[in-house]
């Protein structure tokens, strides 16, 4: 049976004694570092109440179950993340340089706590691809969004000069959506933003 997500602009009552509100969006947020630090399977919902700071009852009552937590939660991270990447993207005008600036962006989310917090999609989803068909295909969906991303700023580059003509973009796309997640998987190790910011570097002289 599909779980029904709500809106997350939804403000939801918590019900027995407690009649205040949450703000949906800032409660997903809370979320994600305990999904992506316990794992699905090892987050329970006693784990997702501590964290969200909502009593059980109030989870049930607007997600129904754990797996409803986690489609909301991975929703509103894809959604954030897009936000912000569009927002860095729009400071720049070249497609070299929009694809320097997307790699940058990335990098600065895997070095110190955001980098050992890791990534929904990269993490948990992944761990979930091949029981949840419903998961895996978001997973999927996010990954083809990130390629389709990286392939259409090369192909501005090369209409531009900014990236030479020779360049193949679907090949080179895929290869920078690999070096986007593998970021996202060793900044869970915990390197720094220089190590993270060198690998844009060396990316960049592919496009050459």
């Amino acid at each position: 049976m599909k779980t029904e997500i709500p809106s997350s602009h939804a403000k939801l009552s918590i019900p027995r004694g407690r009649p205040r509100e949450f703000d949906m969006d800032e409660t997903l947020d809370k979320a994600v570092p305990v999904f992506c630090s316990r794992g699905y399977h090892g987050t329970s919902i006693n784990d997702l109440a501590e964290g969200m700071q909502l009593t059980v009852g109030s989870i049930y009552k607007a997600f129904k179950d754990k797996r409803g937590v986690f489609l909301a939660v991975l929703d509103r991270q894809s959604s954030q993340r897009g936000i912000e990447l569009s927002q860095v993207l729009a400071r720049v005008q070249s497609g070299r340089d929009k694809v320097q600036a997307a790699l940058t962006f990335y990098a600065e989310l895997s070095h110190g706590s955001r980098g050992r917090e890791g990534c929904l999609v990269v993490s948990t989803a992944v761990e979930l691809a091949a029981l949840d068909v419903e998961i895996g295909a978001r997973a999927a969906a996010a990954m083809q969004g990130r390629e389709a991303l990286m392939n259409q700023l090369i192909r501005q580059g090369k209409n531009d000069g900014s990236i030479p003509l020779h360049v193949d973009s679907a090949a080179t796309g895929r290869l920078l959506l690999c070096l986007l997640q593998g970021l996202r998987v060793v900044g869970k190790t915990g390197k720094t933003r220089k190590e993270m910011l060198a690998l844009v570097d060396a990316a960049m002289k592919i496009l050459t």
